[in-house]
């Protein structure tokens, strides 16, 4: 399949699903999760949900549970807003970039005004 049909496949399933998340499913463990990207195969018969979750890793496996319990009617539900023969079968993979970035960013302050003392002196 054109990479640009996927790249746009991609962008569709990630904001409907977002959506689902936070208007259809209600589950508390669910509350601070956000879809970072959807990579779709080839030919459209599976797709791999990055989800970054704000908090400790015991929220994360918490959300990731919840998750994956709820997987079958986030499919259900994406089915009814997509327009596709066969919607791809869905897993889910904690997206810890954002995390990382946020560990970097301190780092890069605690340098930074490490040396902004060394100057001052």
């Amino acid at each position: 399949m054109n990479r640009r049909r996927l790249e746009k496949m991609s962008e569709e399933i990630r904001r409907e699903i977002s959506g689902i998340l936070s208007e259809q499913v209600k589950d508390p463990r669910l509350d601070m999760v956000s879809v970072t990207r959807v990579d779709v195969s080839n030919d459209l018969g599976s797709a791999r949900i990055m989800v970054s979750v704000l908090g400790d890793e015991q929220k994360q496996e918490q959300a990731m549970q919840a998750l994956e319990k709820g997987r079958g009617f986030i499919r259900a539900e994406l089915s009814s807003r997509i327009r596709l023969r066969h919607v791809p079968e869905i897993s889910f993979r904690l997206d810890k970039s954002i995390e990382h970035g946020m560990k970097i960013a301190a780092i890069l302050d605690e340098l930074n005004d490490r040396s902004g003392h060394i100057d001052k002196d």
